[in-house]
């Protein structure tokens, strides 16, 4: 059951095949877990972006997330995947760069997006969308601003290549 309600997140490696679209951001610190390859597409009011994105599904993916990174690609993301409606927020421990987060019901609706600075030391802030969620896509700071994205938007994942 628990995998039907992620069903429109997952669409499968079959739909994912395509060459076209941003480079895979693939660099991974010491220590980093591997995680599983895609592309995500959100509609907005005016346009659509699509971005590379890594996925995290796994608690040991979820809990390393963008830990380490010292940069990250302009067109590209890591998306956190929950396999049941989750609640909570994410701390940037021991993230290096400034990114914002966008947090998306079952059905792939953006509910929050919240900006999110980098935290060194204990105790860092806890970014909290207020709300549940079934996933979260987070980017560089201000790119979902610069690409007209809002609450209420889609945004639809293909997985390309899963966790190798």
């Amino acid at each position: 059951m628990a995998c039907l309600s992620i069903a429109f997140i997952l669409t499968g490696i079959a739909c994912g095949g395509s060459s076209e679209g941003p480079e895979p951001n693939r660099e991974l610190p010491p220590g980093s877990p591997t995680f599983g390859h895609g592309r995500a597409l959100i509609d907005t009011r005016d346009d659509s972006v699509l971005l590379d994105v890594e996925i995290a599904q796994t608690d040991e993916q979820r809990a390393f997330g963008l830990m380490k990174r010292e940069r990250l690609a302009e067109d590209s993301g890591m998306v956190f995947l929950f396999f049941e409606e989750h609640s909570g927020g994410f701390w940037m421990k021991d993230t290096l760069i400034p990114l914002s987060i966008a947090f998306f019901d079952i059905d792939g609706d953006i509910v929050r997006i919240l900006d999110m600075e980098p935290c060194e030391a204990d105790p860092c802030e806890i970014y909290d969308p207020g709300t549940g969620y079934y996933g979260a896509l987070e980017v560089n700071q201000g790119a979902f601003d610069d690409w007209g994205v809002q609450e209420g938007d889609h945004i639809e994942i293909t997985q390309t290549d899963p966790t190798e």
